[in-house]
């Protein structure tokens, strides 16, 4: 069985169009005004084994904050879609990641329960670059903790990220993007041993 969702989401301030297949091969083809987050969502297919595609529109002369929460939630509600009701699965997941001087830890419960812990230990200062077409370009990092908030509200799972030691943002912030990729696959996977059964004491995800 295919575990593929699209999501439509479009309001005054974004308009966000993905697809994803859970059992993919780690691609990222997105249309992303943002550099470092684009790289942040490559990182999470690579290593989540997750194929994204779609594009990413959002009101940036105003602010990052509003179309890097919203891909949060349309991502969450892609990922919630593409698991029903996660008959089957592992549930939860976690990854111990190491990124140079960086030690990143991420833990994942599809319970049906959203909360996300985020404990990155970021600067707030935004990272500087140059785009493609040789202009100064920037991305928020306090826009991380939003992005990680609106995915757990709608994917209904609870997350917990931890950066234990680093001095890098850049480091710390794909760390945990990549920790939080394999703990997720980790958690979505399919549980042979299951036999398709809600992995839950109460029958149902909740």
């Amino acid at each position: 069985m295919e575990r593929i969702a699209t999501i439509e989401r479009k309001t005054a301030e974004t308009e966000i169009s993905l697809t994803i297949n859970l059992d993919g091969t780690g691609k990222c083809d997105m249309e992303n005004p943002i550099g470092f987050f684009n790289h942040m969502l490559n990182s999470f297919c690579k290593h989540g084994l997750f194929d994204i595609s779609g594009s990413l529109k959002g009101d940036l002369d105003v602010d990052q904050h509003h179309l890097i929460e919203d891909t949060g939630i349309a991502l969450g509600m892609a990922f919630a879609k593409a698991l029903g009701n996660c008959a089957g699965i592992f549930r939860s997941g976690s990854c111990l990641y190491p990124m140079d001087e960086c030690l990143c830890q991420a833990a994942v419960d599809f319970g049906g329960r959203p909360y996300l812990v985020c404990n990155a230990e970021l600067s707030g200062i935004p990272l500087v670059s140059i785009n493609q077409q040789g202009k100064e370009a920037s991305f928020q990092t306090d826009c991380f903790e939003d992005f990680w908030q609106g995915f757990v509200s709608t994917a209904r799972c609870n997350l917990h990220l931890d950066t234990i030691r680093g001095r890098s943002d850049h480091h710390k912030m794909e760390g945990l993007f990549k920790a939080a990729a394999r703990a997720i696959r980790q958690a979505c996977e399919i549980d042979s041993r299951r036999g398709g059964a809600i992995p839950s004491t109460k029958g149902v995800i909740v």
